[in-house]
């Protein structure tokens, strides 16, 4: 996500509580509870001619990733998609990035934080592949993490919230010191859970393979590409998967609103080729995501 420009500087304007503000004016508080607390949840998502994908299902995510957190935005799903898609008419995009968060605010200053107001603000910019572009059609090269995806009895790990990406940040910061570009995570129980912002997927005689996400994020993308799979005739299988058992996979990919549908070549020792069905799978991807009056018109 680096930027010639410091986000805080960027040209434009943000829907923070209910009002475009100029992109410079959109702050809070240093003792805002967010901030100390992590007690925030947000979204992921991209605009593709024009049309934010999936909005209704983001939108829907981030008020569900809320409830889990305890608290609960004030402003209604249809709001907040009206509020998306009018920024980005005035942002003057076409393809862009948005990410919509709601926050605890700074009434109270502790772990108790009932009276907090709860603050909500939408953001949107350029933002291209999330992966270096020569790289990405090589196939990545992922480390795999220290850090292992919480037990669910241990973290609201159903929800997208700020805090759980705390060791996806450190994670990633350790495999790009090492020249990956990502890193793979495993769960509490080592086994395959996912890279630090995107799910992942293998292929072995045919078939795609993807871990059960029952401790992290069951991605809107990767149903997205569930779903583009079995319109292929694919056979996707969702399973517990052992770090060994890549030693016998034929290919790899990521999958997230940034990473898109993005092949892997290496993840720690085990190796991978870039083969037909993640070909296939990013070709689907890349035509699903365009607006279907666009794809009408082409």
């Amino acid at each position: 996500m680096a930027s010639s420009v410091p986000f805080d500087q960027l040209d434009g304007h943000i829907w923070m509580n209910g009002a475009f503000v100029p992109w410079k004016d959109a702050k809070i508080h240093v003792l805002t509870h967010g901030l100390h607390y992590a007690s925030a949840v947000f979204e992921g998502e991209r605009a593709y001619g024009g049309e934010i994908f999936k909005l209704d299902e983001h939108t829907q995510r981030l008020h569900e990733s809320a409830r889990i957190l305890g608290f609960q935005i004030p402003y209604s799903v249809a709001e907040i998609e009206d509020a998306s898609r009018e920024l980005l008419k005035k942002q003057g995009f076409l393809d862009a990035y948005v990410r919509p968060i709601a926050w605890r605010g700074s009434e109270m200053m502790g772990v108790s934080a009932q009276k907090n107001r709860i603050n909500c603000a939408i953001a949107i910019w350029q933002w291209p592949s999330y992966f270096d572009p020569a790289q990405k059609l090589k196939g990545i090269r992922l480390d795999i993490a220290q850090y292992c995806r919480p037990d669910p009895r241990t973290a609201p790990s159903k929800s997208k919230a700020a805090g759980l990406y705390m060791i996806c940040t450190l994670s990633k910061h350790a495999a790009e010191d090492k020249g990956y570009a990502d890193a793979l995570m495993l769960d509490w129980r080592g086994q395959v859970a996912e890279a630090t912002g995107a799910n992942v997927f293998f292929v072995k005689d045919g078939a795609l393979h993807t871990p059960t996400p029952d401790c992290f994020l069951d991605g809107i993308t990767r149903r997205t590409v569930i779903g583009l799979a079995r319109q292929r005739g694919y056979q996707v299988i969702e399973r517990a998967i052992q770090p060994e058992e890549m030693e016998s996979f034929e290919q790899c990919f990521l999958c997230g609103t940034a990473a898109e549908v993005t092949p892997v070549s290496e993840v720690g020792p085990y190796r991978f080729e870039v083969g037909e069905i993640t070909k296939t799978l990013m070709n689907d991807y890349s035509a699903e995501v365009q607006p279907k009056h666009a794809a009408a018109a082409e």
